[in-house]
């Protein structure tokens, strides 16, 4: 019952499908500088009750109207018009995004107030590291942190809404197919700005094949027939492509990289602002998604140490935006919860503990590997562990300052340190296709800077006196930690890079001068 499912948190599909139907309702609206909120939900009311709606601003001043009813849309559509083409020829495709203006703006614009916009990303780091000051503890201040970066339920709105609008592209083409966020838009742990990861995928055309089972004969339809499913992708995602390029409403940097080892289309998407990556159905990638959806779920210290260790990293250059020898965030977040099934007790649960509690409804078998996990939340009983997030910060770094790389691999199915079984510096178990490692990119100079600065943020947090630091008016716990080292006091970190490779130094060195020729390359390229 509807209740019932309210009273208890929401499974991962029930979720999706939500929001997914959600979006099917809704329209985006590009809105004159100067507007009439009332006025102008007034007009839209006449097309159908207003479930819900919020305002922002990128580039101009946009509207995202849910209506109650799908009809309603329609009903719209009909009283719009095209755009008058006097210097420019139109592509003549009817999305649901829309254009208003004021036909007489002069004697309309005494009646204006400005609308209260909904930030679609999150504040610079200085502007954080103030406000944590401010917070009482540790605990605080991350929680603090996450409130600041996570996602808002307007910009998830926005999510589905892109891949909704993409799904009316592709079912010009296959009528059937749906087009649904994965990753971090969707697993609780994606920031404000993230990019929207997004799949095509086909596999409502399998469930009418259950129907055909009775009578005599056996109907199939004819399809065309390719040497290889990647070939078939490959073909797929470049016809998309060229239809988002050539008619998509604000599709624009439209790039086809169809020879990755996941074909996948690129492009912006100018309306909601996100950058977009669009593949062809990836059934693990989903199983991961919501695994890292049902860790977020279970208890709130996780999503709060995974957002303060990600920006901790990216301040110090640990991680970086573009692909390379870096950590990633998915490996970071995968450390984290590594981390927290170790403690004592437990405050989440191995994978081979999740699997155990799955049922018959629960159980996948995806290309030879087993993603069979439990996806009722209720099912999993709460932790008894009550370590606060200012100790849980210290003893991650702590932790993993003296983690033996070396020697030992992460491995969340088992919840603990298991022999590497090749001979990458950091080795983490790809949780479902269990003969893959998560950071085989990483090497060992990044895997050093990343136990120097934990080592580093270790010794921070244990000898930091908060109280005279919040006199002096200095920055203290999280906030202390999200300034770079050396800034403040450049011997101190020499000291205790004793013992660390002069290999390491060096590279170290390298990565800084490569960050600030990074950033020197962004300001002079954009």
């Amino acid at each position: 019952t509807d209740a019932e499912v309210n009273t208890r948190k929401k499974t991962f599909i029930e979720v999706q499908t939500e929001r997914s139907e959600q979006a099917e309702r809704t329209v985006l609206i590009k809105c004159p500088p100067k507007l009439n909120e009332k006025k102008l939900l007034q007009y839209l009311s006449s097309h159908g009750n207003i479930k819900s709606h919020f305002f922002f601003e990128n580039h101009d001043i946009h509207a995202l109207i849910e209506f109650s009813e799908k009809d309603s849309i329609a009903s719209l559509q009909d009283a719009i018009g095209a755009p008058s083409a006097a210097e420019h020829h139109v592509v003549p495709f009817k999305s649901r995004l829309f254009t208003f203006t004021l036909k007489n703006p002069v004697s309309q614009a005494a009646e204006e107030t400005p609308v209260r916009l909904s930030p679609q990303c999150h504040i610079p780091v200085k502007d954080l590291i103030q406000k944590l000051c401010h917070a009482d503890s540790i605990s605080s201040q991350m929680y603090l942190l996450l409130n600041e970066y996570q996602l808002t339920d307007e910009n998830i709105k926005l999510r589905f809404l892109a891949c909704s609008l993409v799904r009316d592209f592709a079912r010009a083409y296959f009528p059937d197919s749906t087009v649904k966020p994965f990753g971090s838009s969707v697993n609780t742990f994606g920031k404000l700005g993230c990019d929207v990861d997004m799949f095509l995928d086909f596999r409502d055309i399998q469930k009418h094949a259950t129907k055909m089972k009775k009578g005599p004969f056996k109907m199939e339809y004819q399809m065309k027939r390719l040497p290889s499913e990647r070939l078939a992708t490959q073909k797929i995602l470049s016809v998309i492509g060229d239809c988002l390029d050539n008619f998509g409403p604000g599709c624009v940097n439209v790039q086809k990289i169809l020879n990755a080892r996941c074909p996948l289309v690129k492009f912006s998407h100018q309306p909601t602002g996100f950058q977009c990556d669009l593949s062809v159905s990836n059934s693990i990638a989903i199983k991961s998604s919501e695994l890292l959806y049902i860790y977020g779920c279970l208890d709130s210290r996780v999503r709060a140490l995974v957002f303060s260790v990600r920006c901790w990293a990216r301040v110090h250059g640990l991680t970086n935006s573009v692909p390379g020898t870096w950590i990633t965030n998915f490996s970071l977040t995968m450390m984290v919860i590594f981390f927290l099934q170790k403690r004592s007790p437990p405050i989440i649960p191995t994978l081979d503990q999740l699997k155990e509690l799955a049922d018959e409804k629960d159980k996948h078998v995806i290309g030879g590997y087993d993603c069979s996990f439990v996806s009722d939340l209720s099912k999993i009983k709460p932790t008894e562990n009550t370590e606060t997030l200012d100790v849980l910060l210290g003893d991650f770094f702590e932790y993993f300052g003296n983690f033996d790389f070396r020697r030992n691999s992460i491995n969340l199915r088992k919840g603990k340190e298991v022999n590497k079984p090749e001979s990458s510096p950091l080795y983490i178990w790809n949780p479902f296709e269990q003969d893959l490692n998560v950071s085989k990119n990483v090497n060992q100079p990044q895997l050093e800077k990343f136990v120097a600065m934990a080592r580093e943020s270790a010794w921070i947090l244990q000898k930091e006196d908060k109280t005279q630091r919040i006199i002096n008016k200095e920055p203290w716990g999280l906030a202390n930690l999200l300034i770079p080292f050396g800034k403040s006091n450049p011997s101190k970190m020499k000291n205790r890079m004793k013992g660390i490779g002069s290999e390491t130094i060096k590279s170290l060195l390298d990565s800084l001068k490569l960050n600030n020729a990074n950033s020197l390359q962004k300001a002079v390229g954009k």
